[in-house]
């Protein structure tokens, strides 16, 4: 009855005028930059978190989050239509998706997307409604010791579940680690690696930070690319799919949505690791699996149902226990704190407008992609065919702004400058700067419970093996580390990560 209640008064604020215009704005946003490859609900979030400062949080948040999701269902049309994912999470779905349109079915493979989409939404966030009270609630059972734990945890399974090598993955964090503690001590008062400098007194900006290694470095990858030929459209004569594809696509799209809800909780996942893992399911489920690769539905309905469940359920994390699952939680954890709210348990008690809020956007959000995507399908696959050239002064120009409206200040611009020659960098020498993130994220955050655990136990370390939630969280942080030693495992990771990639 609560849960009813709760939805109720969630859809009282996510219904009002403004908010349903934040909504469409964000879920139009995240459409059109999940079309376009080399956007993305990164780069594209830590250019409008500036913005944010003149918003109400609880509209913010929603805005952020239609982006995310949005960038889902976009990613999927050009995928299908023109085999040009814009979204990394799409790039399984091209692989049937495509095949059903060069086979004449272009509009049966949109539906499908659009209809699992949906569905895996919609399942997931009542997910993320029933299942974030309960974690909330243990989670404020929770003490310094156990939060610290519990961030080691987050930390170890970012490692990973990034891409590509797992030392650079934990060089990545390491760093985020050491950005996160410049400025003042909040106990000794100690400067630390400020180098005399009064700006960095009160530490790194997470807006530069953010707004450096994915809008800025992203500029200069891609700034000297070739326009491309304009795609060929697939002309769509029928979008409703048959009897057949109905039945073979459920199923599909039920076990995405059930496998995608779980990845999305987990650290370091994500929508794309959820797209390709529910592909690869259901490749070893079907009874005819040479279809896979030849316009098979269930590779359509699969991989987007859970892609969009993981988008959604990945809040949860972030929301209950103030941790986020990965960059882009990372990106709204860091909007929420703009607005002076902690993330973590006491976010569902002490503001229960926005949380229940931001729940019953995210059924009003996909109803809204479903209404958007198949008719502006046209639109959507034209904004491939614009020269990155014109895009990309127009948006150096909009993050210059929003960084110096931070503070009035051109330091923020600088630091920004930096953080996007060294962003770059890192994409040469393929290091994912998502982990980097988490660091700076989490980082004063276990220092903090590191410290006040500590001074509970007067200084005895033990308190962290001694209480059973506490090492429970640390043993699970060792497994992970075990399993990565497994050659069986490291080499499985290899293959998956290649072949997403």
């Amino acid at each position: 009855m609560d849960l009813f209640t709760n939805l109720l008064a969630g859809f009282a604020t996510s219904l009002q005028p403004a908010n349903l215009l934040y909504c469409l704005v964000g879920v139009i946003v995240g459409t059109a930059i999940g079309v376009l490859p080399g956007l993305g609900p990164l780069a594209t979030i830590s250019m409008l978190l500036p913005l944010t400062y003149a918003l109400d949080p609880v509209s913010a948040l929603i805005m952020l989050a239609g982006i995310y999701y949005g960038a889902q269902y976009g990613g999927s049309t050009t995928a299908i239509l023109v085999n040009l994912p814009g979204e990394a999470s799409s790039v399984v779905t091209a692989i049937d998706g495509h095949k059903m349109a060069n086979a004449g079915r272009a509009g049966a493979a949109l539906a499908i997307a659009a209809l699992a989409s949906v569905f895996a939404g919609t399942v997931s966030t009542f997910f993320v409604a029933g299942f974030s009270p309960v974690l909330a609630n243990v989670a404020l059972s929770f003490g310094p010791a156990e939060y610290f734990s519990l961030m080691v945890v987050g930390l170890v399974a970012a490692v990973i579940l990034a891409h590509g090598s797992l030392l650079k993955a934990v060089g990545m964090v390491l760093v985020g680690l050491v950005l996160g503690s410049v400025g003042i001590d909040n106990n000794s008062g100690a400067y630390r690696f400020t180098f005399g400098s009064l700006e960095l007194s009160t530490g790194i900006e997470f807006v530069s930070v953010a707004m450096g290694l994915f809008a800025f470095a992203d500029i200069i990858a891609h700034v000297g690319e070739k326009t491309s030929n304009t795609p060929v459209l697939h002309r769509i004569t029928r979008l409703w799919p048959s009897r057949e594809d109905f039945r073979d696509a459920t199923p599909a799209a039920a076990r995405g949505t059930l496998l995608g809800s779980v990845l999305g909780i987990l650290p370091g996942g994500g929508a794309a690791l959820a797209s390709f893992s529910a592909y690869t399911l259901e490749k070893k489920v079907s009874r005819h699996p040479e279809r896979f690769g030849n316009g098979a539905v269930e590779g359509v309905a699969g991989p987007e149902a859970a892609n969009n469940a993981a988008a959604q359920t990945s809040f949860i994390p972030m929301l209950t226990l103030g941790i986020p699952s990965n960059g882009t939680m990372a990106l709204m954890m860091g909007a929420m704190m703009i607005h002076n709210i902690a993330p973590g348990p006491q976010v569902i008690t002490q503001q229960p407008v926005l949380f229940w809020g931001l729940i019953t956007s995210m059924f009003v959000g996909n109803v809204m992609l479903v209404l958007l995507n198949l008719p502006l399908v046209g639109i959507w696959v034209k904004l491939i065919s614009v020269p990155y050239r014109y895009l990309y002064p127009a948006i150096l120009v909009f993050c210059v702004i929003g960084l110096y409206s931070i503070q009035n200040q051109t330091f923020e611009i600088m630091t920004a400058a930096v953080f996007g020659f060294v962003g770059y960098l890192f994409m040469r020498m393929k290091c994912e700067p998502a982990p980097l993130l988490l660091g700076f994220i989490l980082g004063p955050m276990l220092e903090s419970n590191l410290k006040r655990a500590l001074l509970l136990a007067k200084g005895d370390a033990t308190t962290f093996v001694t209480r059973p939630v506490s090492v429970v969280l640390l043993l699970v942080a060792a497994l992970l580390l075990a399993t990565v030693i497994l050659p069986q495992f490291r080499k499985k990771r290899e293959e998956v990560f290649t072949e997403e990639a």
